[in-house]
């Protein structure tokens, strides 16, 4: 029976079925250490994590028999994978399923945020609607939406928007980090709003901050942040913005669908036979 590391956690169903097959070696990231590998590195045939974990480098180094690595996610950009094609290590990730949840969350914050949703539940428990109504909001009906990064997401996104406007997702890697900065608040404007359900890399988080603080820029709604699960405390203190704990995938049909696809690779990279979604 192969030997995995897991060094996140999966949807209860999912678990079950790898407690199964296979044998597992529990860790946390970054706390491997030195000990750890000296008693366990060898045993270690494959690796699951998550796509906001990845694989250090050096651990991926460290693991002599390491042949494959499961991400639980869509996102690999914490695994090198050209160093991971040079060890001889296969590298798998979940796409499709988790595309119709991201992309209902994008549409779901544009709401929350437009429509000031957050505000207007606060309100109503503080009662305040004793007093007044709240303030008016922002019409979400025939605005225009800008879709960064067409992939899977981008294109379910757009979709469904497709029903309210005339007419954001991508992935994080060198060449976008911090795409999304000044020029595009600047170009957005007191008037629009930034929404983020990709990776908290692509945004530049200080001229984010910024631009909302000097009213350059409407407002942003935010699932995803540079360094999770630190959030600057400007943007925890602003009316408007809204802020989830990157839960775009947090469902429980599709965290389930994510884990029955790693496990998917998984027995097929065992099996010798070809993994459903390999990336190397």
């Amino acid at each position: 029976m192969p030997t995995l590391l897991q060094v996140t956690s999966i949807h209860p169903d999912a678990q079950a079925r790898l407690n199964k097959s296979y044998e597992l070696l529990h860790a946390e990231l970054p706390n491997i250490d030195a000990d750890w590998l000296a008693q366990n590195a060898k045993a270690v045939d494959g690796i699951v994590t998550g796509g906001h974990l990845g694989v250090p480098n050096p651990l991926m180094i460290a693991l002599p028999n390491l042949k494959v690595i499961g991400i639980n996610g869509v996102g690999f950009d914490k695994v090198d994978l050209d160093l991971a094609r040079s060890q001889g290590v296969r590298v798998a990730n979940t796409p499709d399923v988790l595309t119709d949840d991201v992309a209902d969350l994008a549409v779901g914050l544009t709401f929350a945020l437009l429509r000031r949703l957050p505000q207007s539940d606060a309100y109503l428990r503080a009662g305040r609607w004793l007093s007044g109504d709240v303030p008016l909001a922002t019409k979400v009906s025939g605005k225009r939406i800008g879709i960064f990064g067409l992939g899977r997401i981008g294109r379910a996104t757009a979709r469904r928007f497709a029903g309210f406007t005339d007419r954001i997702c991508a992935a994080a890697s060198a060449s976008t980090r911090r795409i999304v900065g000044t020029a595009v608040f600047d170009a957005l404007g007191p008037s629009g709003v930034l929404v983020n359900v990709a990776r908290g890399s692509i945004v530049d988080e200080p001229a984010l901050v910024a631009a909302l603080q000097a009213g350059r820029l409407g407002g942003a709604a935010l699932d995803v942040f540079e360094d999770e699960p630190n959030v600057p405390a400007a943007l925890c203190a602003m009316e408007n913005v809204v802020l989830t704990p990157h839960i775009a995938s947090a469902t429980n049909e599709t965290r389930r669908a994510m884990g029955d696809l790693m496990i998917d690779n998984f027995d097929a990279f065992f099996a010798s036979k070809p993994m459903p979604t390999a990336l190397v």
